[in-house]
Formats: structure tokens, C-alpha cells, sequence
């Protein structure tokens, strides 16, 4: 089973990420697993997906908007959002949203081209856990999140920036 970085821990991934559109039969041949699926698939299929057996999470490529799916965060335990390079930054825009604007409670995962060198920023911005890329280290990309003690700015995980905590 492959691992994952959750809540700053190595864990074995309890998900299984769907890639493809895929059809009703095939999700047949999933029921009783928990998935992880394309927002379009969320979107065109929702009722047979939501009601098989096992978990249902949805993921977003970084183009796509959280609102689209604002309406089911209540009934979704993981959102995905995807890093197709590691220089595509939309995803973490799209964390603050669905954490800060929207309210989002669940396993927030970071997919796709994902580095160790950004678990503290990306940490920042509301996820709390990581797909990484197959090259990286999981035991030593836990040790990046101590990477920096602080940082200036407001964020998702210390919403009142530096300056203010420091003086008042």
C-alpha cells in the first residue's frame, strides 16, 4: 500500500486515486474501496458515486475552482488538489479558499509534482496532508516542516500575521 504524509506523520494511504473519467460499472468494481475522484466525475456522476459503498473524496486539477463544489464539502472527507509542476502555484490559493472562505474541516492532500521544499508553505496554506512525488523522502520530508519557526505573513494555520503577535 503506499504511504502518504498526513498530519505531519508517514501513514499508509487509505484512498485510491481515480486518474481517469471513469464509467458507472467501473465504479462498480470499486465499491467498498474508498476513491478519490475527478471533480468532473464528481460532477456528471454524484449520485451513483456518493451512494456506493466506501468513502468518496474529489479532486481538482489546479484550474478548476473549489466553488464548484462548495454546495458538498459537508459530505466529502478528502479534496485533492493537484500540483501539476511543482511551479504551479494555483493550488494553494485554492487551499486558502476552501479553508478560510469556505470552511472546509476535511483531509486537505496535495497531489501531483509535489516537493519536500514546500510542505511548510503548503502547510501554511491549509493542507495537512501530502502525495508526494516518488523521489522524495517521506521520512525526511517531515522534518521540512520545521524548515522555518514562523512567518510573516497571515495564514490559514496562524491567521494573525507577525507583527501583530509580536507587539500588539
Amino acid at each position: 500500500m503506499a504511504k502518504l504524509i498526513k498530519d505531519r506523520a508517514v501513514v499508509e494511504d487509505q484512498w485510491l486515486l481515480v486518474r481517469d473519467a471513469i464509467e458507472r460499472n467501473f465504479l462498480e468494481a470499486l465499491d467498498g474501496q474508498n476513491v478519490i475522484v475527478p471533480l468532473q466525475v464528481w460532477l456528471s456522476q454524484r449520485e451513483a458515486v456518493s451512494t456506493r459503498k466506501g468513502r468518496t473524496g474529489v479532486w481538482l486539477q489546479s484550474h478548476e475552482l473549489p466553488q464548484s463544489i462548495a454546495e458538498d464539502l459537508p459530505s466529502l472527507e478528502v479534496i485533492a488538489l493537484e500540483f501539476p509542476i511543482f511551479s504551479d502555484g494555483r493550488a494553494y490559493s485554492s487551499a486558502r479558499e476552501l479553508r478560510e472562505n469556505l470552511g472546509y474541516k476535511g483531509e486537505l492532500r496535495a497531489i501531483g509534482d509535489v516537493l519536500c521544499d514546500q510542505l511548510f508553505y503548503m502547510s501554511r496554506c491549509g493542507f495537512n496532508a501530502f502525495a508526494m512525488r516518488p523521489d522524495q523522502n517521506l521520512e525526511i520530508a517531515t522534518l521540512r516542516f520545521e524548515d522555518f519557526k514562523d512567518g510573516y505573513q497571515a495564514s490559514v494555520d496562524k491567521p494573525i500575521p507577525l507583527f501583530r503577535r509580536r507587539g500588539g
